[in-house]
């Protein structure tokens, strides 16, 4: 009878035990951590990314990397499904279907057309769509015309610095005329940034030339008229185009004219220059941005859309040299970075 007395003691105490360890994890959970690592939380977010090519793949990386160091990390306490449209907007829908179908807790769109799609699938859900490397988002129906968010809609915007583009161009080219740029017609942020450059260029004394295509088929030869009507090219970040940039390349290093990039990885594949903006922290900020979304502190509806800071200089000396075209040191000096051999993909 003792025994039976004393194991009895024995699990009272076990329980007990097991009872004040579930009210320290309540306590702890209704802490308001952050860190849902702690709080036991995790995430599955779909990645729609339109077209692999640099600046698209910094924003990727540097939206995970704003996820991880607001404490959502892949592998710990984030899935992450990644799909990538290879510049099909017809493939783009299906991605986005797949992902409300999931019911994924974010759909993260890279690119505008892939941040339409997400936004048309996930209407009828109550999944945000954040998007990144969108150059207009009124134009593409994410924000209205008060920069309020159009619906459960948030993000970043890599709107062009196409003011300090022309200034750079004028500095490296003084004797230059006529600007040429080739476009997607059904890629509304190149449609918006062609009617900036048309806007601004009488400013710096250039006349765009601009020719418009529908598939990354078409690039070869509207690259082939136009590198006869121009004195340079100045490529965007139109999704189809970049695609094709080595084809560009081609022709105009043929002819003997320089091509400006819009950022980074097009400078080093080749473009002369750029005034372009650092797509890896456009990416960073984005995901601190989704992170308090999924944590639930903001709401992507009320959460206001950023825009990219200021424009940066880069330069490859290896792509000018190739043109034997002569970059003034003093303007050159103040490049963010400076490459001295152009990569190949």
């Amino acid at each position: 009878m003792k025994m039976k007395k004393v194991i009895a003691a024995s699990l009272v105490a076990v329980m007990a035990m097991f009872t004040l360890a579930g009210c320290g994890s309540s306590s702890g959970s209704a802490s308001g951590s952050s860190d849902s690592a702690a709080s036991g939380k995790s995430y599955t977010i779909g990645i729609s990314q339109f077209a692999e090519h640099g600046s698209l793949d910094n924003c990727r990386k540097g939206f995970l990397k704003g996820l991880a160091d607001e404490g959502i990390k892949e592998g710990k306490n984030l899935k992450v499904d990644y799909q990538n449209a290879q510049a099909d907007t017809g493939t783009a829908s299906q991605i986005s279907d797949s992902f409300v179908s999931q019911g994924v807790d974010m759909i993260c769109a890279i690119a505008t057309p892939t941040a339409q799609s997400a936004f048309n699938a996930a209407q009828s859900s109550n999944i945000p769509v954040i998007y990144t490397a969108v150059s207009d988002p009124v134009a593409a129906g994410f924000a209205n015309e008060d920069g309020t968010n159009a619906g459960n809609i948030t993000g970043s915007s890599d709107k062009l610095p196409v003011k300090e583009q022309l200034e750079m161009i004028r500095a490296l080219m003084p004797d230059a005329k006529k600007i040429g740029i080739i476009y997607t017609t059904s890629e509304t942020n190149s449609v918006s940034t062609i009617k900036e450059y048309k806007k601004l260029a009488p400013d710096y004394g250039f006349e765009i030339v601009d020719t418009g295509i529908n598939t990354v088929a078409d690039v070869d030869l509207a690259a082939s008229n136009m590198v006869n009507q121009v004195d340079c090219i100045s490529n965007l970040t139109d999704n189809t185009v970049v695609e094709a940039l080595q084809t560009v390349l081609d022709k105009a290093n043929a002819a003997g004219i320089p091509v400006f990039g819009s950022e980074i990885e097009q400078v080093k594949n080749g473009c002369v220059a750029s005034m372009g903006i650092d797509y890896t922290a456009l990416g960073e900020e984005t995901g601190k941005m989704a992170a308090k979304i999924l944590k639930g502190e903001a709401t992507a509806q009320d959460t206001k859309y950023i825009e990219a800071s200021k424009a940066l200089l880069y330069v490859n000396t290896a792509a000018a040299g190739k043109l034997n075209m002569t970059l003034d040191s003093d303007y050159i000096k103040n490049a963010a970075e400076t490459f001295d051999k152009i990569e190949t993909n």
